[in-house]
C-alpha cells in the first residue's frame, strides 16, 4: 500500500488526506499544532491554524469557468458532508452591493453576472427596489446595482475541520498533532522524533507552506498577509451612523469572482460559531464592494471583515489582534447597511435567512442601529502574483496547496478532490474525477505552483482577481 504524508491539518490538508484514505492509500497527517479529542471526537481544532480562522462564507458565483465548476463542486460536497459529525451547512443566498457613484464597480459586477450566468451559475442582477423588497434586513436606497447568487450558504469553520478529523481517523488516517515538520527530502519528513519516509508529501500547511518547501530548494510564490474580522450584535441606538463609508478603495469587486468574504486562510482568529447569547442576524449574506466590507449571520449576530492590510507579514510573528482602525470601520458600514433593518431592534422574526420576504414590512425599524462588538482578531492569507492558488507537484513525489486569498476554504472541497486525485493517480491508483468538475488536468493546470519564475517579486493584493488568468 502507497504511503503519503499530509503536512497541515486545516480544510485543506484534512480533505485530501480523507480523499486519499477514500483512495486506499495509508496517509498520515502531521499538525504543528494541538488538536482537542474527546475520545475519537476532534473537539478543537489548532487555534493558530488557518481555516479555524475563516470565515466560513460560501458561494460558486465565479466568472471564470474552472473557478465557476469547483465552487459548485465544493459546495456539493460541503452540502454532503452537511450533518457529519456535527458540522452543518446553512444555506443562505449572498448579495453583491455597489453603491451610487461607483460606476466602475458597477459595470464590473454586470459585467461579471453575465459571465457567471454564461457557466449556469444562479445569479440575478437586482435594483435597490427589489433589493429592499427581497432583503427587508438590508439599508439599499443607497445601491446602484446589487447580484444575488443563491447557491450559497455558510458554515462554522472550525465545525467543518473538526469533524473532517474524526472522520478521517475513522478511515484509518494516522493524526499527529504537535508535531512540526520539516522536508529532508521531497518525499522525507522530518520532525523532532526523527526522519520518515514515504512514497509522496503532500505540504497544505497554509502561510507555512513555503517555509516548509525551501528545505529542498522549492520556492514558491506565496506571501503571507494579515486580514481581520470581527463578531457582534446588532442592536438599536447608534449614536449617528454616517453614511458607512470608509476611506481609500476598500478591495472592491474584481470581474473574476464575487468579491471580498470568501474565508480560507486567515478570515478570523476564531470565527467559532458555537453560541454566545445571541441570535445570528435575520437575512442575506453580503459584501458591500464599495466600502470592502462582507458580513454574515453568525450566533454573536454578524461576523464581519475584509481588514485586509496589504503587505507581506511575519506568519509566525504576525499581529493577532484587530486594528482599531478596522473595528471602527467596519461597525461603521455594517451599521449603515443594516439602517432601517427591523432586525436591529431585537426581534429576529421580523425576516428570514433565506431572503424571502416575511410579509410585515410594517415592523417596527429603527434608523440608528449600531454593532455592539463581541469578539475583533486577525488572520493571516496568502497572496500569489496572478492571485490563483499553487496547487498541484512541485518535485517528485512532492506536492504543495497554498496561496487562495481568502477564498480556500470555500473551495476545500473540490482542490482538496483534485489534488488527492492527482497523487493517487501518480502512485498509480485508479480515480475518476466527478463529472461536474473539469478534468484534473484542466484544472490543476489553471493552478500549476510551478508556473511562476524563482524570486519572483509581486504586490501583495487583496482579492483574488482571476479575470487577469
Amino acid at each position: 500500500m502507497s504511503r503519503v504524508a499530509l503536512v497541515g491539518a486545516g480544510a485543506v490538508g484534512t480533505r485530501t488526506a480523507l480523499d486519499l484514505a477514500d483512495h486506499g492509500v495509508a496517509v498520515t497527517l502531521f499538525e504543528r499544532g494541538e488538536i482537542g479529542w474527546d475520545g475519537e471526537t476532534a473537539v478543537e481544532t489548532p487555534g493558530d491554524a488557518a481555516s479555524s480562522r475563516a470565515a466560513g462564507v460560501l458561494y460558486d458565483a465565479y466568472a471564470e469557468d474552472v473557478d465557476a465548476a469547483l465552487g459548485a463542486r465544493s459546495l456539493e460536497r460541503f452540502r454532503a458532508f452537511d450533518g457529519t459529525e456535527g458540522f452543518l451547512f446553512h444555506e443562505c443566498p449572498y448579495a453583491i452591493l455597489v453603491r451610487e457613484g461607483d460606476d466602475e464597480r458597477a459595470a464590473a459586477t454586470r459585467r461579471a453576472v453575465e459571465r457567471m450566468r454564461e457557466h449556469d451559475r444562479q445569479v440575478e442582477t437586482l435594483a435597490p427596489e427589489q433589493v429592499g423588497e427581497r432583503f427587508p434586513t438590508l439599508h439599499a436606497d443607497d445601491l446602484a446595482v446589487a447580484a444575488v447568487a443563491d447557491n450559497a450558504g455558510w458554515a462554522d469553520t472550525g465545525a467543518y475541520v473538526a469533524a473532517l478529523l474524526t472522520t478521517a481517523r475513522a478511515a484509518g488516517v494516522e493524526i499527529r498533532d504537535e508535531t512540526p515538520v520539516t522536508l529532508a527530502s521531497p518525499t522525507t519528513v522530518a520532525t523532532p522524533g526523527g526522519r520518515e519516509s514515504f512514497d509522496a508529501v503532500v505540504v497544505a500547511a497554509g502561510a507555512h507552506t513555503a517555509q516548509v518547501c525551501a528545505g529542498v530548494d522549492v520556492d514558491l510564490a506565496a506571501v503571507p498577509y494579515r486580514v481581520q474580522a470581527l463578531t457582534g450584535a446588532v442592536v438599536a441606538g447608534s449614536p449617528g451612523s454616517g453614511d458607512g463609508r470608509v476611506g481609500g478603495d476598500g478591495g472592491g469587486a474584481d470581474e473574476g469572482s464575487a468579491g471580498g468574504g470568501g474565508g480560507d486562510e486567515g478570515g478570523g482568529a476564531d470565527a467559532d460559531d458555537s453560541p454566545h447569547g445571541g441570535d445570528p442576524h435575520p437575512g442575506p449574506m453580503w459584501y458591500d464592494a464599495t466600502a470592502g466590507v462582507y458580513a454574515r449571520p453568525h450566533p454573536d449576530g454578524i461576523l464581519a471583515g475584509d481588514g485586509t492590510v496589504p503587505e507581506a507579514t511575519d506568519p509566525d510573528a504576525w499581529d493577532r489582534e484587530a486594528d482599531d482602525w478596522f473595528v471602527a470601520d467596519t461597525r461603521e458600514v455594517a451599521a449603515h447597511r443594516l439602517r432601517g433593518s427591523a432586525a436591529a431592534t431585537g426581534d429576529s422574526h421580523e425576516a428570514s435567512t433565506s431572503g424571502e420576504p416575511t410579509g410585515d414590512t410594517d415592523a417596527t425599524t429603527t434608523t440608528d442601529p449600531s454593532v455592539s462588538v463581541e469578539r475583533s482578531w486577525a488572520g493571516v492569507c496568502t497572496a500569489t502574483p496572478d492571485g490563483d492558488p499553487l496547487l498541484g507537484h512541485v518535485r517528485d513525489g512532492l506536492y504543495v496547496a497554498t496561496g487562495w486569498q481568502g477564498h480556500g476554504f470555500m473551495r476545500s472541497p473540490a482542490h482538496a478532490e483534485l489534488l488527492a486525485e492527482l497523487v493517487a493517480a501518480d502512485l498509480g491508483v485508479a480515480t475518476a474525477s466527478p463529472a461536474s468538475v473539469p478534468s484534473g488536468e484542466t484544472a490543476l493546470s489553471a493552478f500549476d505552483p510551478t508556473r511562476f519564475p524563482a524570486g519572483v517579486e509581486f504586490e501583495v493584493r487583496e482579492g483574488m482577481l482571476v479575470e487577469e488568468r
